[in-house]
C-alpha cells in the first residue's frame, strides 16, 4: 500500500513539474543583436616563390677558372660571380692590338716613304724623257734612247700609282685600319664574356658549377632571386611572394591590395603581413582554381623558396555593424533569409537582408535593430503565444 502511495506521489510531482515547464515555456538559445566588427577571410595554402628568379649562364664555351659566390650569398648589381679561363681570347685580343699598332707605326710610315720615293723617281724619269726628246729632235741621240727614257717614265708612273694605293689603304681611317679596330672590339667583347657579373641585386639560390668545369651556353650556372628593393639598413631585400591556388567559388570578393596574414607551417606562432599583388586572368579549368600572388611585406619573415604557407586573405571587413551567427538564420519558402525574433514572450519569423557573410557570421543590413532578441529554431512555431524563455549565448567572431 505504501509502495502504491509513493508511486502516486511521484507521478503527481512529475506532472506538476511538467505542467510548470509547459506553463513557463521552452528554453531556447538566444542572442541580443549587437553592433560588432566583422570580417570575411579566405583561407588557402600556397608556396613561397621569388617574384623574379634569374638563371645565370655563360654566353660561350669555356673552362671555369674561379667561382666567387655560393648558395645564400647576397650579391649587388655588377658583382663578379664566375671567371672563365681567358688565355685564348686574351691572346686574340693582344694579337689584334699588335696588328693595329704595326699598321700605324710600321706599315703606314713605310707606305708613305715608298710613295715619296715613287714621286721622286717619276720626276727624275720625266726630266730625263723630256731631255732626250729635245736631243732626239736635234738628231743628237738615236730613237731607241728616246724610247728607253719614255718606257722608264711610264714604269715610274705605274710605280707611283701602286705606292699611292698602298699608302691610301694604310692611311688613318682607311678600311684596313677600321677592320683592325673592329677586330679589337670583337676580341675585347669575347674576352669580357669570360667574367660573369650579377645583372641585378639578389640572393644566390643554387650553384651548378665548380672551378675546372667545362661550361656551355646551354648550361645554368647559378640561380639568383632578384631583390625588390632595399631595407632600412640599405641592404637588398628579397622579393618574396606566396602563390595560392584559390577555389574559384571564393574568387568573387577578392581584390588587389587586400591585406593578407601569412603563417608558415614551420613557424605557426609567427604571422607575416602580405598583400594581394596579382590575380591570374584565367581559371585553371582542370582544377577549378585561380592563382593568386601575395607579396610578402616583411623582410625578416624567414620564408624560404618552396616553403608551404597558409594565407588568410582579409577579403572584406566592417568595423561596426549588426552581426548574427549563421545558426540563427532560416531560409523562407521563397529563399528569403529569416530570423526568429523573441518579443513579449512570443516568437515570430522576420525577413532580413544580409550583407557581408563569412563561415560563421552574417551582417544584418535590415529587418533587425540593435537590442532585438533572436532565438534558434527548434521547439516553437511562428506566432506561438506560450511563454518562451531564452538563454543568452555569446558572440564568438572568427
Amino acid at each position: 500500500m505504501r509502495i502504491i502511495y509513493g508511486l502516486v506521489v511521484a507521478a503527481l510531482c512529475v506532472a506538476v513539474v511538467f505542467g510548470v515547464q509547459q506553463w513557463r515555456g521552452p528554453v531556447l538559445p538566444g542572442l541580443t543583436v549587437e553592433l560588432m566588427p566583422l570580417e570575411l577571410r579566405i583561407v588557402a595554402s600556397g608556396e613561397v616563390r621569388y617574384q623574379s628568379l634569374a638563371r645565370i649562364g655563360s654566353e660561350m664555351t669555356g673552362t671555369v677558372l674561379a667561382r666567387h659566390v655560393r648558395e645564400g650569398d647576397r650579391v649587388n648589381k655588377g658583382d663578379l660571380l664566375i671567371e672563365l679561363n681567358p688565355d685564348e681570347l686574351q691572346a686574340r685580343f693582344d694579337q689584334a692590338k699588335t696588328l693595329l699598332q704595326q699598321l700605324r707605326e710600321v706599315s703606314r710610315p713605310q707606305a708613305q716613304a715608298a710613295l715619296a720615293e715613287a714621286r721622286d723617281n717619276l720626276r727624275q724619269a720625266s726630266r730625263e724623257a723630256r731631255r732626250r726628246e729635245t736631243l732626239a729632235v736635234k738628231g743628237v741621240i738615236a730613237a731607241e734612247q728616246l724610247e728607253q727614257a719614255q718606257r722608264i717614265e711610264l714604269n715610274a708612273k705605274t710605280a707611283l700609282t701602286r705606292a699611292q694605293l698602298v699608302a691610301d689603304s694604310l692611311a688613318a681611317g682607311s678600311t684596313e685600319e677600321q677592320l683592325l679596330q673592329q677586330r679589337i672590339v670583337s676580341a675585347e667583347a669575347e674576352l669580357a664574356k669570360t667574367r660573369i657579373y650579377a645583372p641585378f641585386a639578389g640572393r644566390v639560390q643554387t650553384r651548378n658549377v665548380e672551378p675546372g668545369d667545362l661550361v656551355q651556353p646551354s648550361k645554368v650556372l647559378l640561380e639568383i632571386a632578384r631583390s625588390d628593393g632595399l631595407d632600412p639598413d640599405g641592404v637588398a631585400s628579397d622579393g618574396l611572394e606566396v602563390v595560392v591556388a584559390l577555389d574559384e567559388k571564393n574568387f568573387a570578393p577578392l581584390k588587389l591590395q587586400q591585406p593578407v596574414q601569412l603563417i608558415a607551417d614551420a613557424w605557426p606562432e609567427q604571422t607575416v603581413p602580405g598583400v594581394v599583388s596579382f590575380i591570374a586572368p584565367a581559371v585553371d579549368s582542370s582544377r577549378g582554381t585561380i592563382d593568386v600572388h601575395i607579396s610578402v611585406l616583411s623582410d625578416d619573415s624567414n620564408f624560404l623558396q618552396g616553403m608551404t604557407v597558409s594565407a588568410n586573405i582579409i577579403a572584406a571587413e566592417r568595423e561596426r555593424t549588426l552581426v548574427l551567427p549563421n545558426d540563427y538564420l532560416l531560409i523562407g519558402s521563397a529563399g528569403q533569409p529569416q530570423v526568429l525574433r523573441w518579443q513579449d514572450g512570443a516568437v515570430r519569423s522576420l525577413d532580413v537582408q544580409l550583407g557581408l557573410r563569412n563561415m560563421t557570421h552574417s551582417e544584418i543590413l535590415s529587418g533587425l535593430a540593435e537590442g532585438d532578441v533572436v532565438v534558434q529554431a527548434g521547439k516553437v512555431s511562428d506566432g506561438q503565444r506560450a511563454r518562451v524563455r531564452f538563454e543568452q549565448a555569446q558572440h564568438v567572431i572568427r
